[in-house]
């Protein structure tokens, strides 16, 4: 790619594949690289040969951790695709990979329809209003109902799915699909693995069917399109030429998604879905320009996505390459050359670029220069890390950073050797630099080194690349959940700080009014004072105080969370008022507050999706009573039954285990983080 003409930007498809755990987006991935040309042989997720999924421990698991990178080309347009994890573990790859990304293929389980986490990404994706196109894959699995799957479509995601085909035959008999565009059947070959395919008439049987779809599609898209709904309502011919690009601004305007269908795994679908990608998801010259912020002014600012522009690029991702730092960057606007030189306005920092990247999933390729559009990795950046803008030294500008999640779940690693001691500290810092969602922290009481993660499966993951990249041993203990404190009463506090240190003076008194928030809304401060009684440097002073204060609570040291605190009065001496002063006077008010404030412990609650065999209902129902669980929704799929739960997190440690052991290994479950809750029994400390 590096010596190849470089495609318009009007050309490049920047995509990502979103959807639950399983639903086959590493499979999807590897066929696209097979069919454009990019790899020669098929990777197989089930065989750990897939190219997406190059890590290890991704290849042990069969499951994708690291949201890979990939260029292919498709006629005479240049497809960026990151293939994203499906576990909830993973989702901070997900939010990162979305956030530069101009559109999504959602892939679905046509047996297991519309599940948990594919809501969860499908609404990330929303949230960075990411047209979308869908694959509703495995239509040749026992089960498989492509209808119901559009319908859950409607139904759970609030979309407005647009059939572009309908699949002829089903399940074990499915060979292929009806182009209800073009009114044309396409059946897969299986001789040249998929790589190519018949395109006949409709058959007989099938053509009143198809007739009545494409009405549908066509009545469909009329409503955004004046030109076709004229044609429609004179009983005119409806051609392709007129709906392609009618479809294509209702898709980027989030009005429509398209929706493709076949079974990646026995090579069938994916040619059309690449004309899919290429027709209806934007390129970076159909999105908004990027917005920011000027960092001098606070003023809004935009970037139009144009070569000429002044470089706007999103660092979105750092790893650690063999000891070098890489990072993974879009660039919105302008250009970038290796040898540059970039203002990193959140770190107030210049930073060289040494090499520019091509990025293949692990492989790569040098490249001299990045354009508006590409998505590339940089190597030679020291302070910038994720979510952190690139942009001119003349043109400053600060994009929205990415929002990161708080970690649920800690584990105690310590070093099996003195050896490994010095080794582990230096690779966990690197996990870190990595991992926005990763936290590592040393607790002086115990003299332990605590991780915190997303869920067991993430920190499983981290402690094995411990072991097996940076070659340290650890002995790690058992997983704990990270609390959170809280106050349920309104309160009022003082406190006064009087004192001389080193030979000065220092006096200053404060009265705090702590209230309880709402539960998920976070820490506030307010002054209630005019700059007569108090100046602004000492109310700055103040609530620095207070922040501190809450990052260890009263009860057992967790942080404070959803609590409000009102300055509402202080008393200053101009002689020996000071900002120490009133930050430690603050501090010890607010503790005051915490103590008086009825305190309780918050733990985490995860929504929990159990499917069942309905023999098994019974005993599910009851092992999740056990566990503190509270039963949401029961529903049915065919077969088998779906507990919709929420259970404490502390309460489903070794789920898996019990649940294949209750249900003779047939039953499943997915769960994601859902929010913070009283512990039932938890302690007030007064």
């Amino acid at each position: 790619m590096g010596t190849s003409v470089p495609v318009p930007t009007g050309k490049m498809r920047n995509i990502g594949i979103i959807a639950h755990i399983d639903a086959g987006k590493t499979t999807i991935t590897e066929r696209i690289l097979y069919y454009s040309g990019r790899s020669h042989k098929m990777g197989e997720v089930h065989d750990g040969e897939a190219v997406m999924d190059w890590m290890p421990d991704e290849q042990e698991r069969g499951i994708t951790i690291t949201s890979a990178v990939t260029t292919c080309r498709w006629g005479d347009a240049e497809i960026h695709i990151i293939d994203t994890p499906g576990h909830v573990d993973f989702t901070i790859e997900v939010e990162r990979s979305l956030r530069v990304l101009d559109g999504a293929i959602g892939v679905f389980c046509a047996v297991g329809g519309v599940e948990p986490q594919s809501e969860t990404v499908w609404h990330q994706a929303d949230k960075y209003r990411v047209p979308k196109i869908a694959f509703v894959n495995k239509l040749d699995r026992a089960g498989a109902d492509f209808f119901e799957t559009v319908q859950m479509m409607r139904d759970r995601l609030g979309a407005n799915p647009l059939l572009m085909q309908i699949p002829v035959g089903s399940e074990a008999s499915f060979e292929g699909i009806i182009d209800l565009v073009h009114m044309k059947q396409l059946i897969w070959e299986e001789a040249t693995l998929g790589a190519t395919f018949e395109v006949t008439d409709i058959s007989e049987d099938s053509t009143e069917n198809a007739w009545e779809h494409r009405n549908t599609l066509v009545e469909t898209v009329a409503e955004f399109d004046d030109q076709i709904m004229e044609a429609y309502l004179a009983e005119a011919p409806v051609t392709p030429e007129m709906l392609v690009p009618s479809i294509r601004k209702a898709t980027i305007g989030l009005k429509l998604v398209p929706v493709f269908c076949g079974a990646a795994l026995r090579n069938r679908g994916i040619q059309p879905l690449l004309d899919g990608i290429v027709d209806f998801l934007p390129s970076p010259l159909d999105i908004p320009p990027v917005e920011g912020v000027d960092p001098h002014t606070g003023k809004a600012k935009k970037s139009p996505p144009s070569d000429r522009a002044p470089l706007v690029a999103l660092v979105y991702k750092v790893m650690m390459d063999q000891g070098r730092k890489l990072s993974y960057a879009r660039l919105y606007s302008g250009r970038l050359s290796t040898g540059g030189e970039v203002l990193s306005p959140a770190k107030e920092t210049k930073e060289k670029v040494a090499r520019i990247l091509a990025m293949h999933a692990n492989k790569r390729e040098r490249i001299s220069e990045a354009r508006a559009g590409n998505i590339v990795g940089l190597i030679g950046l020291k302070a910038s890390g994720t979510g952190d803008t690139l942009c001119d030294p003349s043109n400053p500008i600060v994009l929205e950073p990415i929002e990161s999640y708080e970690p649920v779940i800690s584990v105690a690693v310590e070093p099996k050797t003195r050896g490994d001691q010095e080794k582990i500290g230096q690779a966990l810092a690197k996990l870190e630099a990595e991992d926005p969602t990763f936290r590592v922290k040393y607790d002086e009481d115990t003299g332990q080194t605590v991780i915190s993660g997303m869920g067991e499966l993430h920190l499983e993951i981290l402690v094995s690349r411990l072991k097996r990249e940076f070659r340290t041993q650890v002995n790690v203990g058992k997983p704990q959940v990270v609390y959170k404190e809280t106050i349920e009463g309104r309160t009022e506090a003082a406190a006064t700080f009087e004192k001389d240190v080193a030979g000065v003076s220092h006096f200053a008194q404060v009265v705090l009014e702590l209230s309880p928030r709402k539960r998920g809304a976070g820490n506030r401060f307010n002054n209630a004072l005019s700059e007569e009684l108090l100046p602004a440097e000492f109310v700055s002073a103040v609530e620095q105080g207070v922040m501190e204060s809450m990052e260890s609570g009263v009860v057992l040291g967790y942080p404070v969370v959803d609590v409000s605190v009102g300055l509402i009065d202080a008393t200053y001496r101009e002689s020996d008022a000071s900002h120490l002063a009133f930050k430690v006077a603050s501090s010890m008010a607010c503790k005051e507050g915490l103590q008086r404030g009825s305190p309780r412990l918050l733990e985490p609650i995860v929504a929990v999706e159990v499917l069942v065999p309905e023999d098994f209902l019974g005993d599910v129902i009851g092992d999740i009573n056990a566990r503190g669980g509270k039963i949401q929704e029961l529903k049915s799929r065919g077969a088998t039954r779906i507990i919709d739960a929420i259970v404490p997190l502390s309460r489903t440690f070794g789920y898996a285990t019990v649940l294949r052991s209750a249900t003779q290994g047939r039953g499943s479950f997915t769960m994601r983080f859902s929010h913070y809750d009283r512990v039932v029994g938890s302690p007030a400390t007064h």
